[in-house]
């Protein structure tokens, strides 16, 4: 059992991220335990040291003097023997423990799954959490050491975070059924002069990448709608609010059900890229390592959510495997899109 004294360090951890988020119950998710739980550490804590350590207030939870006292040492505490648990899983072999991901939607509900499905089966005994977050919440979270990893597109370069390449994914234009357009195949970005949009809200990383593909062909676009989040645009597209360019791999089952249609641009391949980020300095677990190699080296296909395979993982054919992975070398247009990466500055 750890223990410092008669004080569990999972105690600590959990006091330490009640702090941080200013919430019970983000603490409780973090450490997979209830938030009743939670709650009853905190009171095992004050009772132990005959003192009120949290505050209550309309503004979220807030240390005491002495709750602060015992954060700071707590932080500390757990992150020694954090680093401490990872060198001897080093040494043994062990690969173990829990990877806090934050990622978006798009990424998360439809590039990782073969992933994940790949490393599960390889190490059944680490535990993947992963969290859904804003692009800019991430590269937050990662810094605050709330996450371990952030997957993210379009990777703002910051000196504190370190970016590790995953992998490109196309971006297509997704109309409804009943669109005019919708009988082609491709549509030339002129051609979208006039539609209504469906859109990332304006300080996504994707947004900027679409309105910067939009401004170099002469187009202005008119947004109807402007969501955080895949699914929600996706829903708007379908009952006719607007067409959207997203990346491909979100929206293959609604074409395969026939409630939205794909269309590829006719001037090429507009990549979007995926990069694999964590913060500069922070000693990485074997479980991290490990997952960064997965993601960075498996060979697997990511399918649609619901498709009928299941959670099987396909491989590509060597071939295909080739072209992906020199993709950005092979295309004129993954050269247009890595220099307009490294002239829009994304958050």
């Amino acid at each position: 059992m750890r223990q410092v004294g008669s004080m569990h360090i999972e105690t600590l951890k959990v006091f330490c991220d009640i702090i941080e988020s200013g919430s019970f119950s983000y603490a409780a998710s973090q450490n997979f335990v209830t938030q009743s739980a939670v709650s009853q550490q905190v009171r095992s804590l004050e009772e132990k040291y005959d003192c009120r350590l949290i505050e209550r207030g309309r503004a979220g939870v807030k240390p005491t003097p002495a709750g602060q006292i015992l954060y700071t040492a707590s932080k500390e505490i757990v992150r020694r023997f954090l680093e401490l648990e990872n060198r001897l899983r080093e040494i043994g072999s062990v690969v173990a423990g829990t990877i806090r991901v934050g990622t978006v939607y798009s990424v998360g509900l439809h590039e990782l799954p073969p992933y994940l499905t790949e490393f599960l089966r390889n190490f059944p005994a680490v535990n993947v959490h992963l969290e859904y977050l804003r692009s800019n919440k991430i590269y937050e979270d990662l810094i605050e050491g709330k996450v371990d990893l952030g997957v993210v597109a379009y990777p703002a370069k910051r000196s504190q975070i370190v970016s590790v390449p995953f992998r490109h994914d196309e971006l297509v234009l997704a109309v409804p059924p009943d669109n005019p357009l919708a009988k082609h195949s491709k549509v030339n970005v002129g051609q979208l002069q006039g539609q209504k949009f469906v859109g990332y809200e304006r300080d996504i990383p994707t947004r900027k990448a679409s309105d910067r593909i939009l401004r170099q062909y002469g187009v202005k676009p008119i947004y109807a709608l402007e969501f955080d989040n895949i699914e929600t645009i996706k829903r708007a597209v379908e009952i006719g609010l607007g067409c959207a360019i997203v990346p491909r791999m979100t929206i293959e089952n609604e074409v395969a059900r026939g409630t939205l249609r794909m269309l590829e641009f006719q001037e090429g391949s507009f990549l979007r890229p995926l990069a694999i980020i964590y913060k500069r300095g922070r000693e990485l677990s074997p479980a991290v390592h490990k997952f960064i190699e997965v993601l960075t080296t498996s060979n697997v296909v990511p399918r649609a959510r619901g498709d009928k395979t299941g959670d099987k993982t396909e491989r590509a054919p060597r071939g295909e495997r080739a072209e992906r992975n020199n993709d950005a070398n092979n295309s004129d247009r993954a050269e247009k899109a890595e220099k307009a990466e490294k002239t829009e500055k994304t958050a």
